[in-house]
């Protein structure tokens, strides 16, 4: 039996959705051409840790979805809280502009990335991809991953959460 119709519209549901907080990455990879690509995604999530697995969702209408789809790995960057200007950075504008006066580091398989000031990342071989509604869902195999101790930037209701860590409750998820 199918799904019955909405009863909301789509400013509705973004405005739900934005309810849930969600980390901030910027996903970079290189094009055909070796050229660094990459954007600001909060739709990252795990998968699997045997084998490791994340996901990611990109707009069917993004002018980098061609190099997403081609490319054999992309790093996924979790921003740190101190990295907003970096996260709008790679929010808006085309991509040469978004690595205008930064170096372009690279991961240990050879995947552009950002400096090594975010929470973590995670390089990661291209495994598959799912086209559903207007996104493609981006699964990736964790091949190599860092981390730093810096808390990470949270996006929460069309804005960045701009709580301190430390004043956060204290407690485990089950």
């Amino acid at each position: 039996m199918p799904a019955s119709s909405p009863d909301f519209d789509a400013a509705f549901f973004r405005t739900a959705l934005g309810r849930y907080a969600t980390g901030v990455t910027v996903v970079t990879t290189a094009d055909l051409d070796g050229a660094p690509i990459g954007l600001t995604v909060s739709s990252f999530n795990s998968v699997s840790l045997n084998p490791p697995l994340v996901l990611w969702s990109l707009s069917r209408n993004s002018s980098s979805l061609a190099a997403f789809e081609q490319c054999q790995r992309y790093v996924v960057n979790v921003l740190g809280a101190g990295q907003i200007a970096l996260a709008r950075r790679f929010a808006t504008g085309k991509t040469p502009e978004r690595y205008a006066g930064l170096t372009v580091h690279h991961a240990p398989g050879g995947t552009p990335m950002l400096d090594g000031h975010c929470a973590a990342w995670f390089e990661c071989h291209n495994r598959s991809r799912y086209v559903e509604g207007d996104h493609v869902i981006m699964v990736g195999e964790v091949e190599r991953c860092g981390h730093s101790s810096e808390p990470p930037l949270v996006f929460h209701a069309g804005g960045f959460d701009l709580t301190p860590a430390g004043s956060r409750g204290q407690g485990a998820v089950s």
